[in-house]
């Protein structure tokens, strides 16, 4: 497995995708079943199988992540060739960007002198969703872009 398996929820929200998929491989209904009770090894390779090709659509269609910590808002273009990164930085230790306060505070304040803008380019390795995938793991979330967007327009 390349990536993680689909969580119960996940799976019964793409409960449909789920069954397609196992029609494209020929596998009925009752032979789902047979399979889960009789060569439950073989069920869970088809469902990681199944993960891995819903993480390759997901991971291959992402444009930005972002990723927040109380003092670090990071936020990431996805390129074909490489990620284009922007930081912002609150050396104000006694505001978390995380919560409702600080974000405002920031929005408030993004030319005060203790807020930082960095900015940088990053190849990816040999495996580009792997490297968006571990981003993911590590907290990063999915979005259309809007503060990468609107942080590139602001310093560049």
């Amino acid at each position: 497995m390349k990536y993680s398996r689909l969580t119960k929820e996940q799976f019964e929200e793409l409960h449909q995708e789920f069954i397609n998929f196992l029609a494209t491989q020929s596998i009925t209904a009752d032979e789902w079943a047979n399979l889960k009770a009789n060569k439950p090894e073989l069920a869970e390779m088809e469902l990681d199988v199944f993960s891995d090709l819903i993480w390759e659509g997901v991971l291959n269609k992402a444009k930005y992540l972002e990723h927040f910590s109380p003092q670090h808002m990071y936020l990431f273009r996805l390129g074909n060739k490489k990620m284009k990164a922007i930081v912002v930085n609150v050396k104000n230790k006694n505001v978390d960007i995380t919560t409702k306060e600080g974000y405002n505070w920031l929005r408030e304040n993004l030319m005060d002198e203790s807020v930082e803008f960095l900015q940088a380019d990053k190849d990816y390795t040999a495996d580009k969703n792997l490297d968006k995938f571990k981003m993911i793991e590590q907290g990063a979330v999915i979005t259309k872009g809007d503060l990468f967007k609107y942080f590139d327009g602001l310093i560049n």
